[in-house]
């Protein structure tokens, strides 16, 4: 039992890691773009543009990190501590869900 709890330690701790770095990822992408647009007057890029992408990749990295919150509700010995992942778990997918509307909604292109 201790493997297991170990092992899934160690997956809780990638999918966290993955969710931060997609997270951190999108926000440099999403700075760079704007830095693009803003210094260089790049028109390659445009504020819709970055606005999606960066909201795809937090999209993303918040799925990773639900699912490690679901992960650890396996080794949660308690019932507070599952009380409390739920309620986690429930604003993150909350949060995904109305990114994923707004993204829907932004033009690909600024014309």
């Amino acid at each position: 039992m201790d493997y297991l709890n170990l092992l899934l330690d160690s997956v809780i701790l990638i999918f966290e890691s993955i969710g931060a770095i997609m997270i951190i990822y999108g926000g440099l992408r999403g700075a760079v773009g704007v830095i693009y647009i803003e210094l260089l007057k790049n028109t390659a890029y445009s504020y819709n543009y970055i606005r999606r992408d960066f909201t795809n990749k937090l999209i993303f990295g918040l799925e990773f990190i639900i699912a490690a919150d679901l992960l650890a509700t396996i080794i949660a010995p308690s019932i507070e501590e599952v009380m409390l992942l739920g309620a986690i778990v429930a604003i993150r997918t909350v949060l995904s869900y109305f990114l994923s509307k707004e993204t829907q909604e932004y033009p690909l292109d600024d014309s």
